[in-house]
């Protein structure tokens, strides 16, 4: 069951005087909020995205690079 803020608002008025009603409903909101920003706070961005793709590229191409160098050592050994 989902219930908007103005929804608990409502019902709390009717229970409760307006003013406890929006003190609640505030509180609540507050708190939902926070453990939305802690829930969410160790997600990823945009940039940190796109700094561990360059940085898998970059590591990539050396060790292919690496890995090139050594084959045609072998090459060349014989």
């Amino acid at each position: 069951m989902n219930i908007s803020i103005t929804q608990l608002y409502a019902l709390l008025s009717e229970k409760f005087d307006k003013e406890t009603g929006e003190n609640s409903t505030s509180y609540i909101e507050a708190k939902i909020d926070k453990i939305y920003v802690d829930k969410t706070a160790h997600l990823a961005s945009k940039e940190d995205v796109v700094k561990a793709k360059t940085d898998m590229i970059k590591w990539f191409v050396g060790l292919s690079m690496a890995l090139a160098l050594m084959v045609i050592g072998l090459y060349f050994k014989k």
